[in-house]
């Protein structure tokens, strides 16, 4: 099952970072899913960051920077998986 979890509102390409405001919660460890027009991919979330302090969790209403092992768009949408 996936869960809605934000919204990726930039890319940082040099630093393969992706800005998220958040929906719903994340945390370190948890499996995302990636999808927008060409975007498609899971990962596993190693760290978060909210203004370039490291935390554990990010709650809804939240913008955490995310390193992502793929190309990202601004819109694609990020859904934590569970099982």
């Amino acid at each position: 099952m996936e869960i809605p979890s934000g919204t990726v509102i930039n890319y940082y390409r040099a630093l393969g970072v992706a800005s998220i405001k958040v929906t719903s919660a994340l945390e370190v460890g948890s499996r995302i899913h990636i999808k927008g027009h060409t975007t498609d991919f899971d990962q596993t979330v190693e760290s978060l960051q909210i203004q370039k302090q490291g935390v554990h969790r990010a709650t809804a209403g939240e913008i955490v920077g995310l390193k992502v092992k793929d190309f990202v768009r601004k819109n694609d949408r990020v859904y934590r998986v569970e099982e």
